[in-house]
């Protein structure tokens, strides 16, 4: 199992995808709503914030079970 590790960081460093289009078209929409008084900047701002928090929330639950395993305080 520990020799696929290197490999699969290799991989994912190798293999990205640009995905930076879409950023420029996004901050114009909302720099225009913005200024004409309506909320999509607000809406778009949390929506980021909440897809943000996702992955460090499954990161800590899956390394909070890893660890009680670890220790044998798991079931």
């Amino acid at each position: 199992m520990k020799k696929w590790i290197p490999l699969l960081l290799i991989a994912i460093v190798l293999f990205q995808l640009d995905a930076d289009a879409q950023c420029a078209m996004c901050k114009a929409v909302a720099e225009s709503d913005l200024e004409g008084g309506g909320t999509t900047a607000k809406g778009l701002n949390d929506g980021i914030l909440y897809l943000m928090a996702f992955p460090y929330l499954l990161i800590g639950t899956v390394g909070y079970f890893f660890y009680r395993h670890k220790k044998g305080l798991g079931s």
